[in-house]
């Protein structure tokens, strides 16, 4: 018997994304926008968590913030025997935001590895003729890959957000589980925690799952255009006026680090930057560091916060050696002093007037997480973008939501092995060849 998953959630019918039915626009308030936008402190989440750690198999949340010398707070959380990541890492400008965003990373770590939805074995084209289906062919792909739309493969069900339809995704795109050995029906697309997203509410999780794509489609497209080595879009740091981010900068600027930020926004409209930090001096061993972040939200301040945040993050992963996926030649490449050198002149030798101001960049501030979500629909929507699927992956803690996102045409993780590049990335590349002229 052919099994599916729940129907839409009640009343979560986004089409047309101009605005939500009245009954939804006052269900989820934000009511901590400090740093963060949550429907809750993440003191609050923080106590929501704790009694059920071992649940999700996680043994220890180390704070790592002092093994280097910026001071952003830095956690390390400890999965062992996960089937994917065993270490998550989570920042934030204080300790319990930094606890409370490590441990929900692995939290959807956790969910994606043990997903229990109902899957079905079937055709694209069989599926296609009794359902709705995902569009396949706009799915990050791998080099190689043996998608053949009459050839089964493991599907599962999620929510079409614009329409509320119960809509089939391949399995592939969902889950974490990298055990080996994988399902037999599996490589045909990309496979990773792109999109994969928690929070307090559904609409929270499904805000932020989407913030993650676009973030990770805006990386992919810049890197067309040359990324940090290009001088573009650079945002001078100095016309930045919001009080956490600068609070961030300071303390990256006191810890002699070389700061670069670049405003990566795309046609979408929406607010992406991305950091690179990189050592002016050795530290006590010698030792010369090059980290980078990115962010994406929808008001700036937010977007700017999370890119200087993970850049230290990232930065206290390579003093850390805490990151469990990665080869040796990860860790030394990070403190390669050629490479952090050419990093910092990067960073040093971009600065021009003709830099963008903070204030130019795109801000949507809302005080509920529907109109974030419908605010993220319109814009996906407008540059053709109209079917985002959202899974749901269910919530194993009372109050805590997590699911995975799925958009066809985002371009997903450019610097993934066998990444085949999407129709995004290509028409970016043919307008960067024509140049400003064409």
């Amino acid at each position: 018997m052919i099994r599916t998953s729940a129907d839409a959630r009640p009343g979560m019918n986004f089409e047309g994304s101009d605005v939500l039915p009245s009954k939804h626009s006052d269900t989820t308030p934000k009511e901590h926008v400090h740093g963060t936008h949550r429907l809750v402190s993440p003191a609050v989440t923080l106590q929501r968590l704790k009694p059920h750690l071992k649940t999700f198999g996680i043994t220890r949340v180390a704070n790592v913030t002092g093994l280097d010398t910026i001071g952003l707070p830095v956690v390390a959380v400890y999965r062992p025997n996960a089937r994917s990541l065993s270490v998550s890492q989570g920042k934030g400008l204080n300790l319990d935001s930094a606890r409370v965003s490590g441990i929900m990373e692995a939290i959807e770590g956790y969910h994606a590895e043990h997903v229990t939805l109902p899957l079905r074995h079937a055709h694209f084209a069989e599926l296609s003729e009794d359902g709705s289906v995902i569009d396949v062919a706009g799915l990050p792909r791998m080099v190689g890959g043996i998608f053949d739309p009459f050839r089964p493969i493991l599907w599962c069900q999620g929510t079409e957000l614009n329409s509320g339809r119960s809509t089939w995704v391949p399995f592939e795109t969902v889950h974490t589980n990298f055990s080996y050995p994988l399902p037999p029906t599996s490589g045909n697309f990309q496979m990773s925690s792109n999109g994969l997203a928690s929070g307090n509410h559904w609409l929270e999780a499904v805000s932020h799952g989407i913030c993650e794509l676009i973030e990770r489609d805006a990386l992919t497209l810049w890197a067309e255009t040359g990324g940090p080595e290009s001088s573009e879009c650079r945002l001078d740091l100095a016309t930045v006026d919001d009080p956490d981010c600068r609070f961030a900068i300071d303390l990256l600027s006191a810890a002699n680090q070389a700061i670069g930020v670049w405003d990566i926004s795309t046609d979408i409209g929406l607010p992406v930057f991305s950091c690179t930090i990189a050592d002016r001096d050795p530290n006590h061993l010698g030792q010369f560091y090059c980290s980078h972040g990115s962010g994406c939200h929808l008001t700036r301040d937010v977007a700017l916060l999370r890119a200087l945040t993970e850049a230290a993050q990232t930065r206290l992963t390579f003093i850390a050696g805490a990151r469990d996926d990665a080869h040796r030649d990860f860790f030394e490449a990070a403190r390669n002093p050629d490479r952090v050198g050419k990093h910092r002149d990067q960073i040093e030798s971009g600065v021009s007037k003709s830099m963008r101001t903070f204030s130019s960049a795109p801000s949507f501030a809302h005080s509920t997480f529907e109109e974030d979500v419908s605010c993220l629909l319109q814009k996906l929507g407008r540059v053709g973008l109209s079917q985002v699927v959202a899974v749901d992956l269910g919530g194993r803690v009372p109050g805590i939501e997590v699911v995975r996102v799925i958009v066809p045409g985002l371009e997903g993780l450019h610097d993934a092995p066998g990444y085949c590049v999407g129709k995004r990335s290509l028409a970016r590349r043919a307008a960067y060849r024509r140049g400003p002229q064409s």
